[in-house]
């Protein structure tokens, strides 16, 4: 079998994105401005909210949803501990604490089951995280903590949804990400959902250095030259029109992307499910996984060679993986600050010890596919 070289990820970009990306480029306005505006107007129609905040990215989205939620100084956020790390960092931003809360090993989101044993007094918001495009179990988590603010943490789950509800459409807030890993994407960008104008009003702020007007509107009214008043802090954390016409030909494209995305992880799901010391991903019934990533766990009782080792015969075969992500509470910053121990969160431990993320991406073609499944059924033969 001839080697194949396999990215983890490649962005499925081209013509359409580049003639898109010319018009803010030619006609001189590529900062914030009307093709930033469109594309918040698309994705709130397609996520089912009222408003749309486009920004720099998703971590910036999840720092502004905090501030808008008057997180700070004493307050305390329940958080996912096997997330990427920014989940947790955008809470140290604000000056409140992460607390973390372990995950269901299998779903990889945070376990309904253990929140309540991590809410005190100081307990203000929750940011559950639909992790690599499958939403967390956003009925249970509402039961169980009805009195909390809510942020989704989507940065994964663009398109994603339960039955006919939408990613980013469950709590106060949601925030997604288009890095160019995701389905779709910007280069860097985010966004912020919500269905409180109140909320959408003053992130709209926030993200622009708390101006009271945008750069767009006082340079369309009639005294462009008065520049507008400046009553909170904010922050500069705009998208540009230049990402907003690229991410407006993209998100016309996600639905495709998805399905085309969901063929093949089907297709591996059929074909590595008879690998004893794999478990492929479980959907619940009613979920649209959005597919971001494509992640297995490694029973290492079972297989031929443990997680690393894999990935290693993996790469030399040209094939890319990556641990699905980090359990946040083992990283060194973490664990030096909150003394945290890896086995506190066992859950979290196991994923960050046995994930494996395999290629799935829109610029894969059939032959790709085919030569990873044969690989992984072959490992132990080819590590030698």
């Amino acid at each position: 079998m001839e080697k194949r070289t396999i990215p983890i990820s490649l962005p499925s970009m081209g013509n359409e994105e580049w003639e898109a990306a010319k018009e803010p480029i030619f006609s001189g306005w590529v900062t914030q401005g009307p093709k930033v505006a469109e594309f918040e107007r698309l994705f709130a129609l397609r996520h089912k909210v009222k408003h749309a905040v486009a920004v720099s990215n998703c971590t910036t989205a999840l720092h502004l949803a905090l501030l808008a939620l008057d997180i700070g100084p004493g307050d305390e956020v329940l958080v996912p501990a096997f997330t990427w790390v920014s989940t947790a960092n955008a809470v140290l931003y604000c000056g409140a604490r992460p607390i973390f809360v372990d995950i269901d090993r299998r779903s990889f989101n945070i376990n309904p089951k253990e929140i309540e044993k991590k809410i005190s007094s100081r307990t203000k918001a929750i940011i559950p995280v639909h992790l690599f495009g499958l939403c967390a179990n956003m009925d249970e988590i509402n039961r169980i903590v009805p009195h909390l603010k809510m942020i989704e943490d989507g940065a994964c789950a663009a398109g994603a949804g339960i039955k006919d509800r939408p990613a980013g459409s469950f709590g106060n807030i949601g925030c997604f990400s288009f890095h160019p890993r995701k389905s779709i994407t910007t280069g860097e960008g985010g966004m912020l959902t919500t269905d409180e104008p109140e909320l959408a009003e003053r992130m709209t702020k926030l993200r622009n250095h708390g101006a009271s007007v945008s750069e767009e509107q006082r340079h369309k009214g009639a005294r462009p030259y008065i520049l507008p008043e400046f009553n909170i802090l904010g922050y500069n954390y705009r998208m540009t029109d230049i990402q907003g016409a690229i991410g407006i030909v993209q998100l016309k494209k996600m639905d495709n992307f998805i399905h085309e995305r969901q063929k093949w992880a089907e297709y591996y799901t059929n074909e590595l499910s008879s690998i004893p010391w794999l478990e492929t991903p479980v959907i619940p019934v009613g979920y649209k996984h959005g597919w971001q990533s494509y992640v297995l766990n490694v029973d290492e009782g079972k297989s031929p060679l443990k997680r690393n080792e894999i990935m290693d015969v993996l790469h030399k075969h040209g094939i890319s993986t990556r641990p699905g992500t980090h359990a946040v509470h083992m990283l060194g910053y973490y664990a030096n600050k909150f003394q945290i121990k890896p086995e506190e969160y066992p859950g979290a431990f196991a994923a960050n010890e046995y994930s494996m993320a395999i290629p799935l991406h829109n610029k894969m073609v059939k032959e790709d596919f085919e030569y990873i499944v044969k690989t992984l059924k072959r490992v132990d033969e080819r590590s030698a």
